[in-house]
């Protein structure tokens, strides 16, 4: 009878220890260490980092308020299975979050709209097209090269990196192409959500790149393969593969992965490069009446100048560690004038970020407040929110 109860009281005590393992919760605490609201960043999560093998049906919640918060799994390497989490924390300055990590269903999942898209598009060449709450872009790939080179109207050529200029918050980018390709519209005319008036030609557009010797730039032909990862209402990401080309006699290797989170004017490039340890990132110079301006210290260079009826900002900005000058490389030869930011290659990759602010979006009134978001972003580039788990 002794014994009975020694091990009905030993099972409840390993119950109840059980019960309080269970019960202990995994926190992420989020230090702010600038003097800034940091909103709309990115926190990227692994499965390692958390511990947990499927986090196919885990939520944050921010432990103060008690608020879901919304999220976005990524299958990053393409094996059917999701490797990271992501979230945008809002963090007051100087100041510290924590969010716990729980066990939800899908039907509990906070519900928004998938504004960060991407795509490839077939029916209109093979472009590549992506976009936020704030920007869309594209570039061009080997059949519209082909074309050019054929001979046949239509094509490009050209490994720029072409800016849609839109000025609302949902997506254009399927809207735009059944305007142009379906209808007697055109995505060249402002019917109120902005357009396509930018352009690329063989210039680096906003963040293709280049290699320079001695006095002369070098670059890729258009891309040759495409891969999309991932798209949501936190960010929207794809691989890009360029063909080997020549800068002087030495063979580059080119392959990248862009990225574009929500509300950010700057995709992300995240480049792998061989064959040189240093690139130039670009900004084509159009007609030469704006004003090419960067800041060494911040890491990044603008180009502010008129477009259309109205105004234009351009930008590339990197890790200071990474930015090693800009330089205003003007030629008479159509579309070879661009400004460029000098980045340095380390174990075969460079990391920047390019994009744009058009004024008659309304985010930015004139080249003042482009340059302090460009400052502003730049301190949360060298200074990102420290991420840790409890």
């Amino acid at each position: 009878m002794n014994t009975l109860r020694f091990s009905f009281c030993l099972l409840s005590l390993v119950t109840v220890f059980s019960c309080s393992q269970k019960a202990k919760t995994p926190s992420i605490l989020i230090k702010n260490t600038l003097d800034i609201t940091r909103a709309f960043e990115t926190v990227e999560l692994t499965k390692s980092d958390l511990n947990i093998e499927d986090i196919s049906s885990i939520g944050i919640r921010d432990a103060k308020t008690g608020q879901l918060q919304i999220t976005q799994l990524v299958d990053q390497d393409g094996d059917g299975s999701m490797d990271i989490i992501l979230f945008q924390p809002q963090i007051a300055p100087n100041s510290e979050n924590v969010f716990e990590v729980i066990t939800i269903v899908t039907e509990e999942q906070p519900k928004t709209e998938a504004l960060c898209y991407s795509r490839f598009v077939p029916e209109r060449t093979d472009d590549y097209t992506w976009e936020n709450d704030k920007v869309a872009f594209r570039v061009f790939g080997p059949k519209a090269q082909k074309m050019v080179e054929d001979s046949i109207p239509g094509g490009t050529l050209s490994s720029g990196v072409d800016a849609w200029l839109k000025k609302v918050k949902y997506p254009i980018i399927n809207k735009w192409y059944k305007k142009e390709l379906e209808t007697e519209g055109s995505y060249h005319e402002d019917t109120g959500e902005g357009l396509d008036n930018f352009h690329v030609g063989i210039s680096r557009g906003v963040g293709g790149i280049a290699t320079k010797v001695d006095t002369t730039y070098y670059y890729s032909k258009n891309y040759t393969k495409w891969h999309t990862i991932t798209s949501g209402p936190i960010r929207t990401s794809f691989y890009l593969e360029y063909e080997d080309w020549d800068a002087a006699g030495n063979t580059i290797k080119e392959s990248k992965i862009i990225s574009l989170d929500l509300g950010s004017n700057l995709s992300k490039f995240t480049t792998t490069i061989k064959g040189t340890d240093q690139i130039s990132a670009g900004l084509t110079l159009h007609e030469k009446d704006g004003e090419v301006t960067g800041n060494d210290v911040g890491g990044w260079v603008s180009y502010w100048q008129p477009h259309g009826q109205s105004e234009l900002g351009t930008a590339i900005v990197a890790p200071k560690s990474t930015f090693l000058g800009f330089e205003k490389y003007d030629t008479n030869t159509k579309d070879l004038s661009n400004a460029y930011a000098h980045l340095k290659v380390e174990n075969n990759q460079v990391v920047y970020y390019a994009g744009f602010g058009w004024k008659e979006s309304g985010q930015f009134n004139n080249k003042q407040e482009w340059e302090a978001y460009l400052n502003e972003f730049s301190k949360r580039v060298n200074t990102p929110l420290e991420v840790s788990m409890r």
